[in-house]
């Protein structure tokens, strides 16, 4: 055997890498050994694997899949690794965009609990409210307590698992007509609302711009009717009448904390002027 030959764990140790890295390498027929002992099964590198090595170590910086990289290992060529830099550029690129994406995402949740913990608890306001993007499920929905929301959300998401997956975005709602005749024990249906940066591919409505009358209250949804009670009586006495599904989301709740007297609820109903 070769005198300047080295064992497999000084050549781990030589080039930074692990030894169950080389083995992998060695069973996927990147790189074998010089040389395996057959009687202790030592495996044994030299100056012709530290060439190969160098060159994988190389492309997996660049993040390069392994199944490339052996492509390459045997159709040495420069055009060959051009076009696979080239593609490999591409993906990075692609990678880039798409973790700008979550980024943003992660932005809006920050958001949304900064502004959520800083909220003015159990006081009603009349607040424009912006143009907003959904996908609303039509169901009918008793919550009594916070588990009672899992089989409506996993309906939600045959639609767009992804979008479902950030917490703070998915909300409930009570018909205008319901409202009106004061039925605030069952929901009319479940709803996603969607930021600019969600995938997702299902059906999905615009509600624009317009008014609304609003509360934030400690509590969930078992605590919600006491303040669709109040909210009604609030709109009745201003003059007004609600004009749409009422959007309730809980920004702050099991998702986020066991702690229950930091939950967080948003209630918000959309109205016009009751006059002619």
């Amino acid at each position: 055997m070769d005198s300047e030959l080295i064992r497999i764990g000084d050549a781990a140790r030589l080039f930074h890498i692990s030894e169950s890295s080389l083995r992998h390498y060695e069973k996927l027929g990147l790189l074998s050994p010089e040389h395996t002992d057959p009687q202790t099964g030592y495996r044994y590198y030299g100056v012709r694997q530290f060439e190969v090595l160098n060159t994988i170590r190389y492309l997996r910086a660049l993040d390069m899949p392994l199944g490339e990289i052996s492509d390459f290992l045997v159709n040495r060529d420069i055009d060959i690794i051009e076009e696979k830099l080239l593609r490999q550029k591409e993906e990075v690129r692609r990678k880039q965009d798409e973790l700008a994406r979550i980024e943003r995402k992660i932005d809006n949740r920050l958001r949304m609990l900064d502004v959520a913990r800083k909220s003015e608890l159990d006081t009603i306001k009349i607040i424009n409210t912006p143009p907003c993007r959904i996908f609303w499920v039509s169901d009918s929905i008793k919550i009594r307590g916070f588990l009672d929301m899992e089989a409506p959300i996993r309906r939600l998401e045959q639609s767009g698992e992804e979008a479902v997956i950030f917490l703070g975005k998915v909300g409930v709602g009570i018909s205008a007509e319901n409202l009106s005749e004061g039925n605030f024990g069952r929901y009319d249906g479940i709803f996603l609302v969607l930021d600019d940066e969600d995938i997702f591919e299902g059906e999905t409505t615009v509600l624009p711009a317009g008014t609304g009358v609003s509360v934030r209250f400690c509590g969930s949804h078992p605590e919600a009717p006491q303040q669709y009670r109040r909210i009604m009586a609030f709109i009745r006495e201003n003059g007004l009448e609600a004009v749409g599904f009422s959007r309730e989301i809980t920004l702050i709740d099991y998702g986020i904390t066991n702690d229950v007297s930091k939950f967080v609820t948003e209630i918000t109903v959309p109205v016009k002027s009751a006059r002619k």
